[in-house]
Formats: C-alpha cells, sequence, structure tokens
C-alpha cells in the first residue's frame, strides 16, 4: 500500500512543523499544493503539528525540570554523548 501524494506531503508539512524546519515547511506546503491539498488541509496540518509539538514540548520542560533539580554539578561531563553536538 502506497499513501498518495497528498496525504504525503500533508504528513511532511507536519513533521516540518514539529521539527521546526522552515525550508522543510515551505517546500512541503509547495509540494502539497502541487498534489492537490487544499489551504484548510494545510492549515488543519499545521494545527496538528503545533498541538503535537506544543505538548512533546510540555513533557520534555517536565522531565527537564526533573532533571535539573536532581543531576550532579557534572552531569554534561558524559563521555558517551547523545550526538546533539
Amino acid at each position: 500500500m502506497k499513501l498518495e501524494n497528498r496525504i504525503a506531503e500533508l504528513i511532511a508539512i507536519g513533521a516540518s512543523v514539529t521539527a521546526n524546519c522552515q525550508p522543510c515547511l515551505q517546500y512541503h506546503v509547495d509540494k502539497a499544493l502541487e498534489n492537490g491539498a487544499s489551504d484548510l488541509e494545510i492549515a488543519q496540518a499545521i494545527d496538528v503539528a503545533q498541538m503535537v509539538r506544543k505538548g512533546a514540548a510540555a513533557k520534555m520542560d517536565t522531565f527537564a525540570s526533573t532533571i535539573s533539580k536532581t543531576a550532579p554539578s557534572h552531569a554534561g561531563a558524559s563521555t558517551g554523548g547523545c550526538g546533539c553536538s
């Protein structure tokens, strides 16, 4: 089963918003329009993505506040790292 291009681009719009990638968002909005998505569908995809991002950020903020209260001062000195930097 393969997703219709319009649906795939709407999903990509959501992913772009949650990833905070402006060039990706513009690209996928343009591609969604080319594939028949309406302005309303694009707006709805953006709205859903913003809700997801907001929820995820709130959960991370809560988690981060518990870590910062319990972590020793050398918490950033790990040699393993997470790959972010």
